[in-house]
């Protein structure tokens, strides 16, 4: 099993170029099926997720020719069944877009029901509220699997009970094929959101109003092929930020938006941290003396979710008391066990939408194990500013939604490595014992000699 390998205590300090949403992406690449024509896709991130739904088009039909790494082409003319029933699409929770994505191309799919991490229940009855209201007749088979048919799809007005990103894509990707106008009400805003209505315009659908609450969509007949590129990561943007604050660093993010980013900045200032905002960057030094602060996540332009974990790390060194209210997910607190392990003092209420944080001077190194995709990264961050060595288990997570997360933050002076040898162990512990070592990309072989 691989797992990260840490010594923490080094302030990061340089600049790191961030990636394409992978949370953008994965409804774009679902789109993508929905012309015969070839689109072209930049800035996709290398990630597993994003691996695995590529190899989920390419079982179904579809020819995927990588350019580059970061750059896909798709053509969804072969493609030859409407079933996606493969059991490893169910480690992925964004494979509910190809229900929506082949109700619009074929007007019938069924599609393994989806995983992800365990972040709570996150069910998909507002997707299935949205595709009744289009004229799809829908089943869960005895194999756990959902199945839809449309042969009447239609535009229709639906109202959301409550926010929801993936049933808003979800919802837009079938509607953009149906005849007739389609109005969405209370849809999510996210930038991601954004991403994929951008995307589904420039291949011919005609859809006002992404990034606002109310989606307005007028059925085409057909869309056609185009290239597009994938919006900056949010997420991991913020990620890195998060770096930069508990380490008391000084990082520089390239290739972002800071608009996108302005929830999490501002409450970086309040912990007395400076960022910096520029056309496409953003440059955070971290505060020698954090403060605390109070966190309550919400729907965009609120503060995300995703970035939960990770302010939290920030926080348990910060002075005083802080509290983080988790509204989104009821399980999104799995990673404090493991804080306490690093000398966190941090304590969840009873309901289990609280955490209530007092701030040590440092945390310190130990074993851990990442419970889900952000709270991994989080805790990553975690051995990073933690006095001696931290070993992070069940990195499959996070590796799930960051591209080559190590090697970026060896680029910043981090002494982290990916290990699945104790010799790996051994070797990296020798390497960083008695001195501070100066990272370079060739350490494994440094390591192995």
């Amino acid at each position: 099993m691989q797992q990260f390998l840490m010594k923490g205590g080094i302030p990061l300090h340089g600049e790191v170029t961030i990636g394409g949403a992978k949370n953008a992406a994965l409804g774009i690449l679902a789109a993508a099926i929905m012309t015969d024509e070839p689109v072209t896709l930049e800035n996709l991130p290398d990630v597993s997720d994003i691996n695995v739904m590529l190899r989920a088009i390419e079982d179904i039909g579809g020819e995927v020719e990588r350019l580059n790494r970061h750059t896909v082409t798709i053509v969804a003319s072969s493609i030859h069944t409407d079933k996606v029933l493969y059991d490893y699409i169910r480690g992925i929770r964004a494979s509910y877009y190809l229900i929506g994505a082949l109700i619009g191309k074929r007007r019938r799919a069924e599609v393994a029901l989806p995983g992800g991490c365990a972040i709570g229940a996150r069910p998909i009855d507002q997707h299935t509220k949205g595709f009744v209201a289009l004229g799809v007749k829908q089943e869960v088979t005895e194999y756990g699997s959902y199945k839809v048919e449309a042969d009447d799809l239609h535009g229709a007005n639906i109202f959301f009970d409550v926010v929801s990103v993936g049933a808003t894509i979800n919802v837009m990707l079938a509607a953009v094929l149906a005849p007739g106008r389609t109005v969405m009400y209370s849809a999510a805003k996210e930038p991601h959101v954004v991403d994929v209505a951008n995307l589904l315009n420039r291949m011919g659908a005609r859809i006002l109003g992404a990034g606002t609450d109310k989606i307005i969509i007028r059925g085409v007949e057909k869309l056609h092929g185009c290239t597009y590129p994938i919006v900056p990561d949010q997420i991991e943007a913020g990620t890195f930020m998060m770096a930069a604050a508990a380490t008391r660093g000084d990082i520089v993010l390239k290739n972002v938006i800071p608009r996108h980013l302005e929830v999490i900045s501002q409450k970086l200032r309040e912990t007395g941290c400076k960022v910096e905002n520029y056309d496409d960057a953003v440059r955070v030094i971290g505060a020698e003396n954090l403060k605390y602060t109070n966190v309550k996540t919400s729907p965009y332009p609120g503060f995300p979710t995703d970035m939960q974990p990770q302010i939290a790390v920030v926080l348990t060194m910060a002075k005083g008391n802080s509290i983080i209210t988790e509204s989104i997910f009821e399980n999104r607190f799995a990673y404090v066990e493991q804080l306490k392990a690093m000398g966190a003092d941090i304590n969840v209420n009873d309901k289990g939408d609280e955490a209530y944080i007092t701030g040590v001077d440092q945390l310190r190194g130990c074993k851990v194990q990442a419970p889900d995709l952000r709270a991994g990264a989080a805790l990553v961050i975690a051995g990073l500013s933690a006095d001696g060595y931290t070993f992070v288990d069940d990195i499959k997570y996070i590796l799930r939604g960051y591209e080559d997360f190590e090697v970026k933050l060896q680029k910043l002076g981090a002494q982290i490595v990916r290990t699945e040898s104790d010799k790996d162990v051994e070797a990296f512990m020798e390497l960083t014992r008695n001195k501070t070592l100066s990272f370079d990309l060739d350490l494994k072989r440094r390591m192995n000699q």
